[in-house]
C-alpha cells in the first residue's frame, strides 16, 4: 500500500500560535456546544508500578472517525479497551470516560453489558477471539441481536442474515448456517463486522481490524464499518499503526507515544504538515513519500519500555531536534493552527513541516 498523499496545498500562512493550553480541552475537536458522543479525560492506565497510558484526553463526535496511531507499545489498544470497559485484569484505570452523556469509567460490568452492542461495539484484530467455534455464525449474530433487542428467534435470525449481507457475505442465508472455521480470514472478519453492526451502534471501537488483510479487502471492510444505517453514520475509534489507513478513512488523527499525547487534529493537515517531530518521523518513513532512488528515512532507536521512561519528553532520546529542556520537562499540548494541538517544547522554532529533520537511512 502506498502512503497517504502528504504533498497537499501549501498552507504556510496558517496561524501557528504556540499558545500553551495546559489544562484545557486537549482534544482538537470543534467546540459546538453539544457534548460529543465519546469524551475521554485524563485517562491513566497503570500496572503495579508502571503507568502505561499517561493522562490522555480526546473525544469523538457523532458520525466521526478518529484514528489513534503510533508505534507498538504506545498504549493505543489499552486506550480502546478502557473505553469498552475491557481493560485486562490487574490494571488500574483512572480518569473519565463519558459516552452519550453518561460516565462509564468505574461503572459495574452489568452497565457495560447493557451498552455493548447497542451504544458501542468492538471489532478486534483477531476474529477468532470473539467467535465461538461450536456455534454457527448465524446463531451467534442472532444471539447478539436478542441480547439487545426484544426479538423473536425468527426476527433475530432475519436480522443476522441482513447484517451478513450488509457486510458483503455472499449467499448470506446459507452461510449463516456455517461455522467460523468454514470461512476464510477475510470473510471471518466480515462476520465480526456483521456482529458489531447488527444492532446499529452509535460508536464502533476497531482495534487494528484489518492488519492481516490485503489492501483492497482492508479498504472495503473499513468502509463497511461506517456505512450509514437507518440514516445515521456511526462514529469510529480506529486504532491502527498504518498512517495510510488513517489518511484514507479518518476525519481526525491522534498520535500517541509511550502512553502520552503527541499531536492531534484533522487528518489532512496533520499528515501533510506534521508539527511534532515524532509525527514527522512517522510520515517521513512512509514509502509513498520517497523519491525514486533515495533511501527510506527512519526514526532511530526504539520506544522506551513503560518501566524505563527517560526524564522529560519520552521521545527526546530519539528526537533529532531535542534540546536541554526536552530532557528535563514533559511538554504539554499547545495550539498549532489548523485545529491542531501539539505537545512539543520546540513547536515555534522547528521547521514546518518537521519531516526534513529525519535523514535517509544509510
Amino acid at each position: 500500500m502506498t502512503g497517504p498523499d502528504v504533498t497537499g496545498p501549501d498552507v504556510t500562512g496558517a496561524d501557528v500560535t504556540g499558545a500553551d493550553v495546559t489544562g484545557a480541552d486537549v482534544t482538537g475537536a470543534d467546540v459546538t456546544g453539544a457534548e460529543p458522543l465519546l469524551r475521554v479525560r485524563d485517562l491513566r492506565i497503570a500496572g503495579q508500578d508502571t503507568e502505561l497510558v499517561r493522562g490522555l484526553s480526546f473525544e469523538v463526535d457523532r458520525g466521526e472517525t478518529l484514528a489513534v496511531v503510533g508505534e507498538s507499545g504506545a498504549g493505543k489498544s489499552l486506550t480502546a479497551r478502557a473505553v469498552l470497559g475491557l481493560t485486562p485484569p490487574g490494571l488500574r484505570v483512572s480518569g473519565s470516560v463519558r459516552m452519550d452523556g453518561q460516565e462509564f469509567r468505574g461503572a459495574p460490568e452489568r452497565l457495560y453489558r447493557r451498552i455493548r452492542g447497542r451504544l458501542v461495539a468492538f471489532v478486534p484484530q483477531d476474529a477468532l477471539s470473539v467467535l465461538s467455534p461450536v456455534h454457527t455464525v448465524g446463531d451467534q449474530l442472532a444471539l447478539a441481536a436478542r441480547s439487545v433487542r426484544r426479538l423473536s428467534r425468527r426476527a433475530a435470525g432475519e436480522r443476522a442474515v441482513a447484517a451478513l449481507e450488509r457486510a458483503g457475505i455472499p449467499d448470506a442465508a446459507r452461510r449463516a448456517r456455517a461455522y467460523p472455521h468454514e470461512f476464510s480470514g477475510g470473510m471471518r472478519q466480515r462476520v465480526v463486522i456483521a456482529m458489531a453492526t447488527v444492532n446499529d451502534p452509535a460508536l464502533i471501537v476497531a482495534d487494528e481490524p484489518t492488519t492481516a488483510l490485503d489492501p483492497v479487502t482492508q479498504d472495503r471492510i473499513l468502509r463497511m464499518l461506517v456505512e450509514p444505517r437507518e440514516g445515521t453514520r456511526p462514529a469510529m475509534l480506529l486504532v491502527t499503526h498504518d498512517l495510510a489507513v488513517a489518511a484514507a478513512h479518518a476525519d481526525r488523527v491522534l498520535v500517541m507515544y509511550a502512553g502520552r499525547f503527541v499531536e492531534s487534529g484533522p487528518v489532512g493537515p496533520v499528515l501533510r504538515r506534521p508539527r511534532a517531530p515524532y509525527t514527522g518521523g512517522l510520515v517521513a518513513s512512509l514509502p509513498g513519500q520517497l523519491a525514486t532512488g533515495r533511501r527510506l528515512p527512519s526514526i532511530g532507536g526504539s520506544p522506551p519500555r513503560p518501566g524505563a521512561l527517560p526524564s522529560g519528553c519520552a521521545f527526546a532520546p530519539r528526537c533529532p531536534a531535542a534540546a536541554d529542556e526536552c530532557r528535563v520537562r514533559e511538554p504539554q499540548p499547545r495550539e498549532a493552527g489548523d485545529g491542531r494541538l501539539v505537545a512539543c517544547h520546540r513547536l515555534v522554532d522547528l521547521p514546518d513541516p518537521v519531516t526534513g529533520l529525519f535523514k535517509e537511512r544509510v
